[in-house]
């Protein structure tokens, strides 16, 4: 289950890296501007959508618990 959502967040980072790359080199020295930064920023939402699914499905069948905050006597 970690390792899922340690990974989903790798992709995340990666994609945001990738748009923030996109969006600093396209459009330099003349040359025409590509959608790469719209696609690499459209792939983070996605991921985001679906990790924040797969933590809910996880949370529906079982699989992870929330623990809360404990709670400190007054």
């Amino acid at each position: 289950m970690k390792w899922i959502v340690g990974l989903a967040f790798v992709g995340i980072l990666f994609a945001l890296a990738s748009a923030g790359r996109a969006m600093l080199n396209d459009g330099r020295d003349g040359a025409p501007k590509t959608n790469r930064m719209l696609h690499a920023l459209a792939w983070r939402i996605g991921l985001s959508v679906a990790l924040f699914l797969f933590i809910l499905l996880a949370w529906r069948l079982g699989w992870i618990q929330p623990t809360g905050l404990p709670l400190q006597p007054r």
